[in-house]
């Protein structure tokens, strides 16, 4: 049995997966996805790609989800520290619209599940992160959707510090993306 536990969110389906390494005086062992351990906490997906990115302080990279091939995600920090969100999309769940926040970081032992249809971003908090995502289909460029970051209906709570050197940093795209009542 792998050494992983689940924080249910209060959203259906939506899980922060806690997991314990183990540590000597190496370093540290674990093992970040078992399908088996994985099946046995809820998460029955068939993951095909995994993902990585690297981005600086202030980036926000946002709330992005797919139309016609929607995808799971498990996704985690490698290094530094994020504000990771997802927003339920589901039009016939009870938690349509609404979001949960999680901070995933180099040390917590934190991955986040994200299930199909939902939109998902994060926020860059720490001078740089590492972030990785397993998912469960490929990326088709043609199916991108899109909400805006500060939509005041989803009304998310960026921690955004309050320190002038700390500017939000969006692609071009992510500036174009629509408010949630407007999907």
């Amino acid at each position: 049995m792998g050494r992983f536990s689940v924080i249910e969110t209060g959203i259906k389906d939506l899980k922060v997966i806690k997991y314990d390494p183990f540590v000597d005086l190496r370093g540290y062992f674990f093992e970040s996805y078992n399908k088996n351990d994985f099946t046995n906490l809820g998460i029955a997906d068939e993951f095909v790609q995994d993902n990585e990115s690297m981005s600086s302080k202030g980036v926000l990279r946002g709330l992005h989800f797919q139309i016609k091939y929607p995808q799971a995600k498990l996704v985690r920090c490698l290094k530094g520290k994020v504000f990771d969100v997802a927003v339920d999309i589901r039009k016939d769940s009870p938690t349509y619209g609404k979001y949960y926040g999680v901070e995933l970081t180099e040390d917590n032992n934190t991955m986040f599940y994200v299930p199909k249809n939902f939109a998902h971003g994060f926020l860059v908090l720490s001078d740089t992160a590492k972030f990785s995502y397993k998912v469960t289909d490929f990326y088709h460029p043609n199916d991108e959707g899109g909400i805006i970051y500060n939509d005041p209906d989803l009304n998310i709570k960026w921690p955004i510090p309050c320190d002038e050197s700390f500017k939000i940093m969006l692609s071009d795209k992510d500036t174009k993306n629509p408010r949630f009542k407007d999907l």
